[in-house]
């Protein structure tokens, strides 16, 4: 059965250019751009972002699992983007996830933790 772990890192919400210019600082970072203005920096331990406003919290919300994209695309409710790195954002197995399709081909189910459990149980 598939087990989604906890995702610990850091949330910014700023100004997007202070997101798209931010340097995250940890061992293996990957950020995830929610929105223009939201990003989630996975395994972040800090960033430095330009902007006097930004609110920077640590983020406990959400967990994941890598996986191969097999064992979820007849589970998606909507296309998959066909440019890489991307993350696509929706119902998956009629729970709302995320997916982060990395340019390596590395893909990472993202979820709320509080959904965390019933997705794992809809995806076999």
């Amino acid at each position: 059965m598939l087990v989604l772990e906890p995702l610990r890192g850091l949330r910014v919400v700023a100004d997007p250019a202070a997101i798209e210019t931010a340097r995250w600082h940890g061992g293996d970072v990957t950020v995830l751009r929610f929105a223009p203005d939201d990003a989630f920096g996975i395994g972040a331990e800090g960033v430095e972002v330009d902007d006097a406003d930004a609110i920077v919290e640590a983020e406990v919300g959400f967990s994941g699992a890598r996986i191969a994209i097999g064992d979820v695309v007849d589970h998606l409710e909507w296309s998959l983007p066909g440019a890489r790195p991307a993350l696509a954002q929706g119902s998956i197995a009629g729970v709302p996830a995320k997916l982060w399709l990395a340019a390596d081909g590395d893909v990472l189910l993202v979820a709320a933790t509080a959904y965390a459990d019933e997705l794992a149980g809809r995806i076999p």
